[in-house]
């Protein structure tokens, strides 16, 4: 036995040192010949794997004699597949390159951990390329989820007050053709018009619960986005929850002041054993009072998603929202745009904020869809194919009214109007990009081309208006109509389905639809001419076709524009800060219009070209001390011009001479200055004026759409990183505005909300599976007001408590 286990181990001994096994060596490389460290190498179907070093360089040891694939990846970059043999020897793979791209791309990829949580340097969207902010000509301000959870914002106004230069105009009524709410941004109304790039449109507020960060392009953007979706003062995108590799999840509850409930459910894992099919839901439901007398919202929300990725070369991806949303819709008191106003500020107007002047039998629903379809296929290397279909589905059905002071009577008497709403409004839109990275000779191209089909269908059955009583700011009320001879003192009109219902029985009800296309292709290229100088150029063909009302064709017309935009960015820094300079380009279809003197004879149509609107930009961004200090400082110069006025030599002829003149300053930073603690912080400044205008209400006045002259911003959220009080912290901030015009006509004179500073303050305790959070809205009880031609009262002192488990 003795000399039969010792043989037994000789032989063992043996085979162990001659096994077969050899070994895989790399150097992993950009498409600029930088080395990367940290990135992934992994052998497929197998546990083993390691890291590149800091100069990129990596090897993997005693792998047995077969067939692999070595799996190569970096978050930002292409995942790279590559095939090798073991056959007791060395495999030099020698210089891998990975090519940037991110989710454009549907790579399921978690991102790790940022220092500066309150910033994200690279985007696909807003230049529908993988290129970094720092490399990009054109400004952008970015809301991330990590702000959104540290601030436990559930409604989307409060979510776009972190961003530079937006303010709130009108919050979303759930009117049909309302939009989700309108937001002024340099100078110009624009509206959320955008999801993950493409067309996504609600009647109703934005639910953030399936919100991965908010993006806001500054300045006209229609070279890449068309018209349809964007201002002159730039585009809101959002930027919805994707699978990703993992399975995990979490619930969350949040309860407030005025009846606020909220639960949302997030939950992620693979649908195959091959881990290539990735599925997550989102979903919410909410209830919420108003702080008036009446009013509320309740809402319930699912958001599913699946991401396929069928090879290294080909991937799918679905999204869907669908939302079920009621509500009272927000009471505005509208200004008269023609007449004398009474009074000059909230002060003289001695208006109640406390009544709603609504009743919660008087409700809104608004069911919306959007759904987006994608398909990525690696063309080589250097080229992808991407193709996008979405379809959005919006509705409104139920009881809509507006108060609106006529000027006919006395103190600020504001008239009751209501109808039955009914109303629907489709979009569909078909994308197909091609977007590629490569070198000709030494200088390296970024390029996306594209060709876009954008088709809008909106449809009405609603009532007419119909006259619903008088109220007062103080509460008052009466009966009289003022498009009556008749002088009434009192008449009871309740606010009820049944009461509502017997006025609007006599409406006549609508019956239209309407329907317009877009048929448009785009290029644009970043061209590096050194590593620190590179130039953008973009061009779009854009073919508008507007079939009016599908019933007659006397509104047909149709329209070809081409919309350029060009940038240059130095880099006197490397990757620490860059030097930029943008000229962008927007427009806007204008419908023919009636001319000649009708005592001449029969008028006819005149065509026009479409409004146009350029900018130009330039300013300094800034990536130093290891991405703990970014900062956008900017200057834009936006002048809109051959809007359709009349003529001063006929008032029976239209021309081409109208402009609006927009200029200002931006500051955004976004600093991590200690571990733990993030900072947030925008100033801006806008100049607008209607320059020339056959309108003389408006010439030489600073337009309403454009909001207060002055925005600021800032929040700052420190945690603890170490030690026994880790994970508790303290977030706080402010925003505020000027004082800005609801009214300033000539004949009107001015009517002026006051400036305001909102503070706002949160506690909190993150743990590991677990996260507990208080959050104070408006700590100091500030009464304070926005609009647009209007005055609509903002919410008081609030209080929030949020529990979110993490599985």
């Amino acid at each position: 036995m003795k000399y039969l286990l010792s043989f037994s181990i000789l032989v063992l001994l043996s085979s162990l040192s001659f096994a077969q096994t050899g070994r895989v060596k790399g150097i992993v490389m950009d498409n600029s010949k930088n080395t990367l460290p940290g990135v992934t190498i992994h052998i497929k179907n197998t546990s083993t794997g390691t890291q590149t070093n800091d100069i990129g360089f990596f090897e993997i040891a005693d792998i047995k004699d077969g067939n692999y694939i070595l799996s190569v990846s970096s978050l930002g970059f292409k995942t790279k597949e590559l095939p090798f043999t073991i056959s007791e020897n060395e495999v030099d793979l020698k210089t891998i390159t990975l090519y940037e791209g991110d989710e454009i791309l549907r790579e399921v990829v978690i991102e790790g951990e940022r220092d500066n949580k309150f910033s994200r340097n690279k985007t696909a969207y807003v230049s529908k390329l993988p290129l970094k902010d720092f490399e990009n000509t054109q400004v952008y301000s970015t809301v991330t989820d990590y702000l959104l959870k540290t601030q436990i914002v559930t409604n989307f106004d409060d979510a776009l007050k972190n961003a530079t230069g937006v303010e709130n105009l009108w919050t979303s009524t759930g009117r049909g053709g309302d939009g989700a709410g309108y937001f002024s941004l340099r100078g110009f109304s624009v509206q959320p018009k955008l999801v993950n790039g493409l067309p996504g449109l609600t009647n109703g507020t934005i639910n953030p619960a399936n919100i991965e960060r908010i993006e806001v392009l500054k300045g006209p953007s229609a070279t890449l986005f068309g018209n349809a979706v964007s201002s002159y003062g730039g585009l809101i995108n959002v930027v919805t929850k994707k699978p990703y590799i993992g399975t995990g999840g979490e619930l969350s509850f949040t309860t407030g002041s005025f009846g606020l409930n909220q639960i949302t459910g997030d939950f992620n894992t693979a649908l195959n054993k091959e881990k290539n099919l990735y599925f997550r839901l989102n979903t919410s439901y909410a209830t919420e009072r108003s702080f008036q007398d009446a009013g509320f919202r309740k809402s319930f929300f699912v958001a599913p998603s699946l991401s396929y990725r069928v090879n290294n070369k080909l991937s799918f991806s679905f999204y869907g929202e669908i939302t079920q949303a009621e509500q009272t819709n927000p009471m505005f008191l509208f200004l008269n745009r023609s007449a004398p106003q009474h009074s000059k500020n909230i002060k003289d107007l001695g208006y109640n904020y406390k009544l709603s002047f609504t009743s919660n039998d008087l409700t809104l629903q608004n069911p919306t869809q959007n759904y987006r379809v994608e398909m990525d296929y690696n063309l080589s290397d250097t080229w992808q194919s991407q193709t996008l279909i979405s379809k959005s589905a919006t509705s409104t059905k139920g009881y809509y009214t507006y108060l609106f002071d006529f000027g006919i009577l006395e103190n600020d008497t504001f008239s009751r109007f209501l109808n039955k709403q009914n109303e629907y409004t489709g979009t569909s839109d078909i994308q197909q990009n091609f977007i590629g990275d490569f070198k000709l000779g030494k200088l390296r191209n970024r390029v996306v081309l594209g060709l876009d089909y954008f088709s809008a269908i909106s449809t009405s059955n609603g009532t007419g208006y119909a006259f619903y009583g008088n109220v007062t700011p103080q509460g008052g009320a009466n009966g009289d109509d003022p498009f009556t001879a008749d002088v009434v003192e009192t008449t009871a009109y309740p606010l009820s389905t049944a009461g509502v219902d017997a006025v609007l029985a006599s409406q006549p009800v609508s019956n239209s639809k309407s329907k317009y296309n877009i048929y448009s292709a785009y290029a644009s290229d970043v061209l590096n001419i050194t590593n620190n100088l590179s130039v953008m150029v973009g061009l779009r063909l854009d073919h508008f076709d507007n079939q009016g009302s599908v019933a007659t064709s006397d509104d047909d017309y149709n329209q070809t524009t081409l919309s350029p935009k060009f940038g240059i960015l130095f880099q006197p820094v490397a990757d620490k800060i860059s030097v930029f300079a943008n000229y962008q380009n927007g427009f806007t279809n204008v419908a023919p219009a009636l001319v000649g003197n009708p005592a001449d004879g029969p008028q006819t149509f005149k065509s026009f070209r479409p409004e146009q609107a350029n900018q130009i930009e330039f300013g300094i961004k800034t990536n130093i001390i290891k991405n703990k200090l970014n900062a956008t400082i900017s200057y834009y110069d936006i002048q809109v011009k051959d809007q359709v006025i009349t003529d001063p030599s006929s008032p029976f002829n239209k021309i081409q001479g109208g402009e609006v003149y927009s200029k200002g300053f931006e500051i955004e930073l976004n600093a991590n200055p200690v571990n733990g603690l993030n900072i947030r912080a925008g100033f801006s400044n806008n100049d607008s004026k209607v320059t020339k205008s056959d309108n003389n209400e408006i010439l030489n006045t600073r337009p309403l759409e454009a909001g207060s002259k002055t925005l600021y911003n800032v929040w700052a959220n420190y945690e603890i990183p170490a030690g026994k009080l880790k994970g508790f912290g303290i977030g706080a901030g402010c925003n505020g505005a000027s004082e800005r015009f609801a009214i300033n006509y000539a004949s009107t004179g001015e009517f002026i909300l006051p400036a305001y500073t909102i503070a706002n303050a949160s506690l909190f305790y993150q743990a590991d599976s677990y996260r507990i959070g208080l959050k104070l809205n408006n700590a100091f009880d500030k009464e304070y007001y926005k609009g647009w031609s209007t005055i609509a009262p903002q919410t008081p002192r609030a209080l929030l408590a949020n529990f979110t488990y993490t599985f």
